[in-house]
């Protein structure tokens, strides 16, 4: 009887540590959310691109010559300085808000004029399914020219998430960056 009980105690104890760990609130609010890049690939936003990552997303539209090109070179000074985190640690990720005429085609131009390195993704995709993505990110717009200048960045490991002013200085976005991607998700004592 002892080996029984002792037996069942110890299946228990392993059923308990072989569970999964909870899924990331991003796995939950991203599900399904599917959009192509510049190259023509359809990607997963949560699990391609943000999955155990940290993301940088704004929104834009290739033919913008206002604040695009700013929060462009947001982007190209944050790929610098990131160096080989990019697309290993941190995913940049901009959305069209004009999916009729940012085509993958497009966008690959686009992202070959803004010197884009591995890790930073230009999306788009159906009128819908850009919607949505947009939606779910804060940044939906009814017409292309009220795009939003803001970036949102979130470290899926920790669940911090925070909006950056894209029109800052490069230095300062790329500040904000680092900061949610170095967060190890700890509270600072007497902080409950």
């Amino acid at each position: 009887m002892r080996q029984f009980v002792f037996a069942f105690v110890l299946l228990a104890a392993v059923s308990v540590f072989a569970q999964e760990p909870p899924k990331s609130p991003a796995a939950s609010y991203f599900a399904n959310i599917s959009l192509v890049d510049q190259d023509g690939h359809r990607v997963d936003l949560y699990n391609d691109l943000m999955k155990g990552k940290t993301v940088v997303i704004n929104s834009f539209f290739a033919s913008c010559t206002g604040s695009c090109p700013v929060m462009g070179r947001a982007f190209i000074h944050a790929q610098q300085e990131l160096g080989p985190r990019l697309g290993a640690e941190v995913n940049l990720i901009s959305i069209t808000v004009d999916p009729a005429n940012d085509t993958p085609a497009v966008l690959h131009d686009y992202a070959k004029k803004m010197n884009a390195k591995r890790g930073w993704y230009f999306l788009t995709g159906s009128p819908a399914e850009v919607e949505a993505a947009l939606r779910k990110v804060g940044q939906y717009v009814a017409t292309r020219e009220e795009h939003l200048n803001l970036m949102i960045a979130g470290n899926d490991r920790t669940g911090l998430w925070k909006k950056i002013f894209a029109l800052a200085k490069p230095k300062d976005v790329y500040d904000v960056i680092v900061s949610v991607a170095n967060d190890r998700g700890e509270t600072p004592a007497g902080t409950h």
